[in-house]
Order: C-alpha cells, then sequence, then structure tokens
C-alpha cells in the first residue's frame, strides 16, 4: 500500500504542477470552488498548489490510499 500511496504522490505533484503553472486547465466551477475554500480558511491562505495538495489528500484518505494521520496502525 504503502508502494501504491508513493506513485500516487508522484503522479498527483506532477499534476498539481501541471495545473498550478496553467489554472486554465481547471473546470471555471471547480476553479471558483477551489478559490472560495482558500477564502474561507484562516490567515496565512493556502496557495492553490497547497489548496489542491490539502483536496487530493483529503480524498484519496478517505478512499483509503492514504493512511489517516491519526491512525498510524490502518484500523481506519
Amino acid at each position: 500500500m504503502d508502494k501504491i500511496a508513493a506513485s500516487i504522490a508522484k503522479v498527483l505533484g506532477d499534476a498539481i504542477r501541471e495545473v498550478a503553472a496553467d489554472t486554465h486547465e481547471l473546470p471555471e466551477a471547480v476553479s471558483d470552488a477551489l478559490d472560495a475554500w482558500i477564502a474561507d480558511q484562516p490567515e496565512p491562505k493556502p496557495s492553490r498548489p497547497e489548496a489542491i495538495r490539502h483536496a487530493l489528500t483529503d480524498w484519496l484518505t478517505s478512499k483509503g490510499y492514504v493512511r489517516h494521520r491519526e491512525d498510524p496502525e490502518r484500523a481506519n
């Protein structure tokens, strides 16, 4: 599972760099939602790449590809 997570992280990292370099790659609704989420965060506000990493990490964790930080034994 760790090798899979590392591979996913590399692919996602590459994708994040591409999206961060050209924000026109995101659908307008997604871009608007990302900007709204960033605006709702406390200072210091995350950058767009940080926000995307956060969202992807949350999603991958919910799907079981990334282990919960509070769950080192992988019980969840």
